[in-house]
């Protein structure tokens, strides 16, 4: 390659940079200003960088063989900030490959007839809904991750307002407790600033001011005192997984509504966000947000069921240690957790399989299931074994899988790999419950062999997240519209 033609391909790389540069603030407008949350294939494009966007912009060439850059999508970007636009979840990704298939010139033309049901639908003397109050029950793991993620989703239309954490302790711990906000080892520092006000016992995270409440139990709490009303409160310590003992937080003032981030005894409706959400009904106070594999699997066993039809199973979870085990050798009141985390894998049990049947009664019965504890902090895996009931091959299979992951309903849900590459490591952070590894996929006749990676922290707290924003009633429609 001459140098005439390296300095060509460098250029380009500018440009491209100055054009991501150019996208950030009219992405920031339509976030912010008209509580549009604008995507690139499902990849985020609020809050990134520019190297994240350019990124973003290059993996389309893998999912749909098509190039997209950002001299594609910047045009675009520019035009919505015009329209004045009512609140939507955007695919930018997707409006600039069917542009370009479409060979139109007239950008804002198409935008005015791809965007028709929300152009011009801006109402500047709202949000679009009103705002919800949320309270942390617990700030372990998954409840710093909600934190994080509802903070940093503030910013638009979701309405959901963080207002306090519950935590055990006298009051002496506000630093520490910040020092965990701030600092994870799993998912890197925190984006944004965290100061601490101990006079108030409150932490103002990106200018949001959440009240730290000290308390051993439900009964000690009236949220009213805070200026808390009508609140979610998400349980994610999984001290009461029935609904009797989560009901104490409805005894609560303040409380409207209890969401449990753990499987669900008893009647408790266990939730897959993308499968069963919207059973959740005005009058479920109580409901379940099931687990981290059972989000992983599900999806992705409609959408096999769905195609092929599943005439039996077996799930096996390879899943990361978690703070329920021991560092080293000691007492365990589980068969087996009581042997160091970090120095075996540990065979276990899982429920996932038969809480399958919770979310997807249609395979009730059909499923069996175990699990295997790795030494590794975080992303897991499911190895789903199924006999189907309709003949496919490996080709078939992946591209059905690719399919659904890119283009329907559950786009949130599903996510898809084709990489000889990847290990876990790579999908920390990833907001799908889970990803697809096409390299992986093995079919024969009637028999396939799937396997999922999720990041059974993260991926799980982003479906806690949607089933919040769900029971607050503010649900904005996915445009353009997944078949």
């Amino acid at each position: 390659m001459s140098q005439d033609q390296l300095d060509t391909v460098f250029q380009q790389w500018q440009d491209n940079e100055a054009r991501a540069e150019e996208m950030i603030p009219l992405l920031g407008k339509l976030y912010r200003q008209y509580n549009v949350i604008p995507s690139l294939f499902g990849r985020s494009l609020i809050n990134r960088s520019v190297t994240r966007i350019l990124k973003n912009h290059r993996y389309v060439r893998k999912v749909e063989g098509t190039e997209l850059s950002v001299a594609d999508t910047l045009p675009m970007v520019r035009a919505m900030t015009e329209l004045e636009l009512g609140p939507a979840h955007i695919d930018i990704g997707r409006l600039g490959v069917a542009f370009k298939h479409a060979g139109e010139s007239d950008v804002v033309a198409f935008l005015k007839r791809e965007l028709a049901d929300i152009v011009g639908c801006h109402d500047s003397s709202g949000m679009g809904g009103e705002p919800q109050d949320v309270v942390l029950y617990g700030f372990g793991r998954i409840g710093r991750i909600l934190a994080r993620i509802m903070i940093e989703k503030a910013g638009g239309g979701n309405l959901l307002r963080l207002r306090a954490i519950v935590v055990r302790g006298s009051g002496d711990d506000l630093e520490k407790r910040a020092s965990l906000l701030r600092r994870d080892s799993v998912h890197g520092p925190f984006s944004g600033s965290i100061d601490v006000d101990y006079d108030n016992h409150a932490l103002i995270a990106n200018g949001h001011y959440i009240r730290i409440i000290y308390a051993d139990s439900p009964a000690e709490i009236d949220y009213t005192a805070y200026g808390i009303d009508n609140a979610i409160v998400v349980d994610n310590t999984g001290k009461w997984r029935d609904r009797e003992g989560l009901a104490q937080h409805l005894e609560s003032r303040g409380v409207s509504k209890v969401l449990l981030t753990a499987p669900g005894k008893g009647d408790l409706k266990n939730i897959v966000h993308g499968i069963n959400h919207q059973t959740i009904g005005d009058d479920d106070r109580i409901v379940s947000a099931a687990s981290c594999t059972t989000n992983a699997i599900v999806p992705v066993l409609k959408a096999i069921d769905d195609e092929y039809g599943i005439v039996h199973g077996h799930v096996e979870t390879v899943h990361s240690y978690t703070n329920d085990q021991n560092l080293i050798d000691n007492y365990h009141k589980g068969d087996r957790r009581g042997r160091s985390a970090p120095l075996n894998m540990v065979l276990t049990e899982t429920g996932a399989a038969k809480a399958v049947a919770k979310a997807l009664p249609a395979l009730s019965g059909k499923l069996t299931g175990n699990a295997i504890r790795v030494p590794t902090p975080n992303v897991s895996m499911a190895i789903l074994n199924l006999s189907l009931g309709k003949a496919t091959d490996r080709e078939a299979l992946n591209e059905y899988l690719r399919q659904m992951a890119l283009h329907s309903p559950m786009h949130k849900q599903i996510d898809y790999v084709d990489s000889p590459e990847v290990v876990s490591s790579d999908f920390v952070g990833n907001r799908h419950a889970g990803v697809v590894d096409a390299k992986a996929t093995i079919a024969d006749d009637k028999q396939a062999v799937l396997y999922v990676w999720y990041d059974n922290e993260f991926g799980y707290s982003c479906q806690v997240v949607r089933i919040l924003q769900y029971m607050s009633r503010v649900c904005h429609r996915y445009l353009p519209a997944t078949s």
